[in-house]
């Protein structure tokens, strides 16, 4: 399975403590972080965290996906790797 977790539709305003604190019911928090826009800083109302053990990364999928938070509906699966990109920011070659 994997204990790296993708989180979606987190309210704006919660931070990464709070994110730790919200899923430690089901187990160790090994790192919490969520995505902020690079210009503007503000959260982009998604983040990813990893829990200690695949047992417990599935105990955190079927206790709060679908369950609201905040007034928001989250929405929890298991990370997908990153790809990589071939854009122009990430020293791909652009056209013009």
């Amino acid at each position: 399975m994997g204990n790296k977790l993708y989180v979606g539709n987190l309210p704006f305003s919660i931070k990464e403590e709070a994110l730790s604190e919200l899923f430690s019911d089901c187990g160790s928090v090994e790192s919490a972080r969520i995505i902020t826009d690079r210009d503007t800083g503000r959260s982009k109302g998604f983040g990813f965290f990893e829990m200690s053990s695949d047992s417990e990364a599935e105990k955190v999928i079927s206790k709060f996906n679908g369950h609201e938070f905040e007034g928001r509906q989250l929405k929890i699966s298991i990370a997908k790797p990153q790809e990589k990109s071939g854009s122009f920011r990430s020293g791909g070659r652009g056209r013009y």
